[in-house]
């Protein structure tokens, strides 16, 4: 082989292969990074387990905590997924976190309910009756649960205890809000997708079980919550829709909360369940990357 041709051919090379030799954009570096995905069994006060996807390593890792929503039936919990939102986690995981997706009591085979023989599986997120629903006690005992993993993960030395951040969907995005009504000084943020509680009464759509005493309560978390949150909502969910979301965002802001509002186009039959789609990550992506600059 000529010298000319050996020049040819290392600059063929070199330009085949530049991605993988020079220093990539921080989303593709991201993107590459190595993950492993686990289920974990969680000894808190009230044992549960946990989808956990983190990076490859020991660590530490700052935390993200990511709270489902709720079926309100026990045949609805025993067939819900161990996770709602993988991709969404993988995609906080392939950043450096080190993410715990908590399954709620009374779900999967725990999610017994057969009266006649006295059996009733544990389930603490009912808001009661709509003429008169307690949507306070419910959001925070599932914000009680990720206080419970936050100590735990520091215990356990896996986690910089004070970069955690707490994501939440529907009644886990409700819980997410009533944790920052705590103020826990380990969390630095908070993201929510179509956060509420007490939609789609009897399977109508925008149907909410009692929407001033929603917005009220709302307002109630926010005289407290004092951590940077981001609220994300879509146009065509059905359980909480823009009219609602908007009334919401208001009181909680007049209340003295610090959240930042995102009403995001439609997307596919229900924009409900945004966060549990792949082809969502990259509209809302943009968005928590940008807020989650913004906190450091």
């Amino acid at each position: 082989m000529s010298q000319q041709s050996l020049r040819s051919l290392i600059a063929t090379l070199l330009l085949l292969f530049a991605p993988l030799i020079t220093p990539s954009r921080a989303e593709d570096q991201a993107a590459s990074r190595s993950i492993q995905e686990e289920i974990w069994a969680l000894p808190l006060p009230l044992p549960m387990f946990a989808y956990v996807v983190r990076p490859v390593g020991d660590g530490p890792f700052p935390l993200a905590i990511m709270n489902h929503g709720v079926s309100m039936t026990a045949t609805g919990r025993s067939f819900f997924p161990l996770v709602e939102f993988r991709d969404a986690a993988k995609w906080f995981a392939q950043r450096g976190y080190l993410v715990v997706a908590p399954v709620g009591t009374g779900y999967g085979a725990a999610a017994i309910d057969i009266p006649e023989h006295g059996l009733y599986g544990p389930f603490f997120s009912k808001v009661g009756k709509c003429s008169n629903p307690n949507f306070h006690a419910p959001g925070l005992a599932v914000a009680q649960v990720d206080l419970w993993i936050i100590d735990y993960m520091a215990a356990e030395k896996r986690i910089l205890p004070k970069d955690v951040i707490v994501v939440g969907q529907s009644a886990g995005g409700w819980a997410s809000i009533a944790l920052s009504s705590l103020n826990p000084p380990q969390v630095k943020a908070i993201i929510t997708f179509a956060a509420g509680r007490g939609g789609r009464v009897d399977g109508k759509p925008n149907n909410n079980c009692a929407p001033d005493k929603l917005v009220e309560a709302t307002g109630e978390f926010g005289r407290t919550s004092r951590v940077p949150m981001l609220w994300i909502y879509i146009e065509n969910d059905t359980f909480f829709g823009p009219v609602l979301s908007k009334r919401m965002h208001e009181a909680f802001s007049a209340a003295g909360g610090k959240a930042e509002y995102h009403l995001v186009p439609p997307f596919g039959g229900d924009g409900h369940f945004f966060i549990g789609s792949p082809d969502a990550i990259p509209i809302w992506s943009p968005i928590v990357s940008k807020f989650l600059n913004e906190q450091r």
